[in-house]
C-alpha cells in the first residue's frame, strides 16, 4: 500500500489505534515495550541456538515471538519482532548484536568517507520483514502490528561509538565539532529509517514506533539543532500513510515538548515525569504513551496494582492514553506479573 493505508475495520476500530487518534475508548489499551521475548520462557525456548539477528531474518520465527505475549498476555497491540539495528545490518554493516553487551560495529563510522557504507534501504533487502508482517496481520485479525525503528540520533551513537556507550563522547564529538558531518549522518540515517518503517506499514503494519533510547542525554538545544530535522524527516515520510506515529525516547524529559513537535501523533513516557505533568509539557493534539516504572512489577501485586491506578489517575485527563512501561520488560520479570497487569489496566482503565 502506497498510498494512506486502510487498515481492516476491525483492526481500525481497536482501542489502541483509537487512543492513538484520541478518540473515546472502551478501556484504556495496553502493551508492552519488550514484550516480544524478554521474559518469556516459550520465547527462550524457540530463540534456543539462535543468534539474536539471524532470529529477527526468519519469518516464521518472527511470527511465533511476536504472536507469543498476544497469546499470553491479552495486550491490545502487537509489537514486531525485531532489533534497532537489523536496517543497518541489511545494508551491509559489518555489526552483531553481543550477548550481555548488545550490538557492536566492527569499523565505527568516524569520517565523511565513512558515509559511503550506508547506502539506501530498499525492500528486497528486508523481504523477510515483508513476509513477516504478511503472515503476522493474518494471524492476529483485529489485534494492530506496530511496526517500529530506531531513530537516527540512536543509530548514529551506536555507529559512531561502535556500540553501546554511557557518555557518547564520540558521537557528542562529532556533533559539536563537525556539525556538517553530522547533520549528513543523521540525514542519511533518516532516509534509511523512513524505508524501514514504510516497508512494515506497507506489509500491514497499523502504526509504528520510533525509537530514540539514547536521546535523552542531549540538552533541548542540541536536540532541535543537531538532531530534531533528522526526526522530522522520519515523521514526515511515513505521514502520507496515515498511521499513527508513536516516539519514545529514555530520560526525555526536558525533549517532550520537541519529540511532539517532531511529527508524533503520539509521545511515550518514561517513569520519570507524570503523564499529567508529562501532557503539560507536550501540549494539546498528541496523545501520550506510559508509563508505569519496569521495576514495579517486581513489588508484588498489590503494589503494581495501586502504581497502576497512580498512573490510571494522572491520564484520566487526557485526549488519548496508551498504558505501557517507562522503558521496555526487564528480562527477569514474571511474565504472569505482567498478565495481571494488563488485567488491572483493562479493569481500572474501562470507560
Amino acid at each position: 500500500m502506497s498510498a494512506k493505508q486502510t487498515p481492516p475495520q476491525a483492526t481500525y476500530d481497536s482501542a489502541f489505534l483509537k487512543a492513538c487518534r484520541r478518540e473515546p475508548v472502551p478501556h484504556t489499551p495496553v502493551w508492552f515495550m519488550r514484550q516480544a521475548g524478554r521474559s518469556l520462557p516459550e520465547y527462550r525456548k524457540v530463540r534456543e541456538g539462535i543468534p539474536m539477528l539471524e532470529s529477527c531474518m526468519r519469518p516464521e520465527l518472527v511470527t511465533e515471538i511476536t504472536l507469543q505475549p498476544v497469546r499470553r498476555h491479552d495486550v491490545d497491540a502487537a509489537i514486531y519482532f525485531s532489533d534497532i539495528v537489523v536496517p543497518l545490518k541489511a545494508i551491509g554493516i559489518d555489526l552483531d548484536i553481543k550477548p550481555g553487551v548488545g550490538p557492536v560495529v566492527e569499523e565505527p563510522v568516524r569520517t565523511r568517507a565513512d558515509l559511503a557504507r550506508l547506502r539506501d534501504l530498499t525492500p528486497e533487502d528486508v523481504s523477510y520483514v515483508t513476509e513477516a508482517i504478511g503472515l503476522l496481520t493474518a494471524e492476529l485479525g483485529a489485534t494492530p502490528l506496530i511496526g517500529f525503528a530506531g531513530a537516527p540520533f540512536t543509530l548514529a551513537s551506536y555507529l559512531v561509538e561502535g556500540g553501546p556507550s554511557r557518555t557518547y563522547e564520540n558521537a557528542k564529538a562529532m556533533m559539536y565539532g563537525d556539525p556538517e558531518l553530522w547533520a549528513d549522518l543523521l540525514d542519511r540515517l533518516a532516509d534509511i529509517t523512513a524505508a524501514f518503517l514504510t516497508v512494515q506499514i506497507e506489509a500491514g503494519a497499523s502504526a509504528v514506533q520510533l525509537f530514540d533510547s539514547w536521546v535523552g542525554s542531549l540538552a533541548p538545544a542540541d536536540y532541535r539543532r543537531s538532531v530534531m530535522p533528522a526526526s522530522v524527516k522520519v515523521f514526515d515520510a511515513v505521514a502520507g500513510h496515515g498511521v499513527p506515529r508513536i516516539h519514545f525516547g529514555v530520560g526525555t524529559g526536558e525533549l517532550l515538548r520537541l519529540m511532539g513537535e517532531a511529527g508524533a501523533d503520539v509521545v511515550g513516557v518514561d517513569w520519570r515525569v507524570p503523564l499529567d505533568e508529562a501532557a503539560r509539557r507536550v501540549g494539546p493534539g498528541k496523545a501520550l504513551q506510559g508509563n508505569l516504572d519496569p521495576t514495579v512489577l517486581f513489588a508484588g501485586p498489590e503494589v503494581v496494582e495501586a502504581k497502576t491506578r497512580e498512573v490510571l489517575d494522572a491520564a484520566s485527563g487526557l485526549e488519548g492514553h496508551v498504558f505501557n512501561l517507562g522503558h521496555g520488560v526487564m528480562p527477569s520479570t514474571d511474565p504472569d506479573a505482567l498478565t495481571r497487569l494488563v488485567d488491572v489496566v483493562h479493569t481500572h482503565g474501562a470507560r
